[in-house]
């Protein structure tokens, strides 16, 4: 609670002002003889405290850490580092340390930070155009659109503001799709197969085909209907694919959240053609896997196999909130006005940033040094972890690697974290997930590898200094 003290003369300066523009104010506020009678007092501190600069001009990590835990809601278990600016593969916090960031905003700044084709156009398009809605048409999105639907198997797009969102667009549309399909039908299929170590968002519906038990079971009951299925299990999920009862298959083709797990192009394909089998569709979601991580544009590309949805988010739009939901016209010829919609989403401001990003990522050379430095980061890691007792696998490919490990891979990450270098966790949080910007280095992944080499003895109690 604030303090804020008020004059009434503060007051009728206010109501005078206002009377100028509103000659119908005395009527609506009540005004006795042009004046309202206090009858309250006001308790109220509007003035916030600017945080404390340090001899060097830089905010003080410390205070905005405690000021965050008075004002913000406690969803996050924030690693303890104020970042205050970036460029590139590097971020700085607070107090100038130097990071290497192999975190990418968890797999969204494929282009690094700051960018400049990037940031020209999100200026440029700031100081031309940033919000209109989904009332109007605007260029920036129709032109995404058309570059999306170009460069994939998709026919239309259907635009969100994050992947939980393009997943719940994903969902609704997979029933309009059923109930579109089967119109006499009493009880069109409305079920869905998720698979084990899954992840498709928080928001009722995504959390529902999310496997992760603690994340549900809070908020339950979430959306019925769903059945986990083991990933990668051909036999197990076979007879769960039932014709009228299953509306869609959700499925990623690589586990991030997870563990960074892969699936295999035996397994995609079989769920294709269960799907097909079934009337059911499948849906790739390619939040945190798609947009050129792989060294594929889509990393269902490398499979061969390909989706009657598509979910995109992430790096979509360069740190920007973006999302997008592709189908192919069998999916949208089941949509129809007002079925679904978004206030925010497809916006000229984000549309334009995804642009620059797609204009980049989607070029071949692009995508060919991604895969070769996939394959480099790889090599180095097995060279330099491979032999560490604690280092039970290191998988992935392209720049979207894990390295499991048989103890939390907590107290390395903070090791690394204090080494100068960002890395996350994933699975059961004994894996480190390594998701660094697509323009990364190789001398900038010797540097990771030799962090991670150095940090390693942590994880036997040992000082890894």
């Amino acid at each position: 609670m604030t303090s804020l003290q008020i004059s009434s003369n503060t007051i009728f300066q206010a109501l005078n002002l206002r009377r100028q523009f509103s000659p119908n104010l005395d009527r609506r506020v009540g005004l006795i003889n042009g004046q309202r009678p206090v009858t309250a007092c006001l308790s109220l501190d509007v003035e916030a405290q600017p945080f404390t600069a340090s001899k060097s001009g830089s905010v003080k990590s410390k205070e905005v850490i405690e000021t965050e835990a008075k004002v913000v809601v406690g969803t996050y278990a924030r690693t303890p580092v104020v970042l205050a600016s970036g460029k590139g593969c590097k971020l700085f916090d607070t107090e100038g340390r130097e990071y290497l960031d192999l975190s990418s905003g968890i797999a969204v700044n494929a282009l690094g930070h700051g960018d400049e084709d990037w940031l020209k156009a999100v200026v440029e398009q700031a100081n031309t155009l940033t919000h209109v809605s989904n009332v109007y048409y605007s260029i920036p999105q129709v032109e995404l659109a058309k570059q999306l639907v170009g460069s994939s198997f998709a026919d239309r797009v259907f635009f969100t503001n994050s992947g939980t969102e393009a997943n719940e667009a994903a969902i609704k549309f997979a029933r309009k799709f059923q109930r579109h399909n089967h119109p006499d039908a009493k009880e069109p299929a409305t079920n869905f197969i998720s698979f084990t170590n899954s992840f498709h968002g928080r928001t009722m519906g995504a959390l529902a085909l999310t496997s992760k038990e603690h994340y549900r079971s809070p908020f339950e009951p979430v959306m019925p209907g769903v059945t986990f299925a083991e990933y990668g299990n051909i036999v197990a999920t076979r007879e769960l694919i039932q014709p009228g009862k299953t509306a869609a298959v959700f499925v990623e083709p690589i586990q991030g959240e997870g563990g960074i797990y892969s699936a295999t192009k035996e397994f995609l394909q079989f769920l294709r053609t269960a799907c097909d089998e079934a009337g059911a569709l499948l849906v790739f979601d390619e939040v945190q896997c798609g947009l050129g991580r792989t060294g594929y544009l889509w990393a269902h590309e490398a499979f061969g196999v390909f989706p009657d949805i598509m979910t995109l988010a992430k790096p979509l739009a360069g740190g920007l909130p973006i999302g997008a939901a592709l189908v192919t016209e069998r999916v949208a010829s089941a949509i129809a006005f007002g079925d679904h919609g978004s206030t925010f989403a497809g916006a000229p401001l984000v549309c334009s940033a995804a642009l620059a990003v797609l204009n980049k990522i989607s070029n071949s050379s692009f995508l060919n040094s991604v895969s070769t430095k996939g394959l480099y980061f790889k090599r180095i890691l097995n060279q330099k972890l491979g032999g560490n007792p604690h280092v039970r696998e290191i998988r992935g490919f392209g720049l979207i690697l894990g390295v499991e490990l048989d103890v939390p891979a907590s107290p390395l990450v903070d090791a690394c974290r204090n080494a100068g270098l960002l890395v996350l966790t994933a699975g059961k949080g004994n894996v480190v997930r390594l998701v660094p910007p697509l323009i990364i280095s190789e001398q900038e992944l010797d540097k990771a590898a030799e962090i991670l080499c150095q940090a390693l003895p942590v994880l036997d109690g040992k000082n890894s200094n």
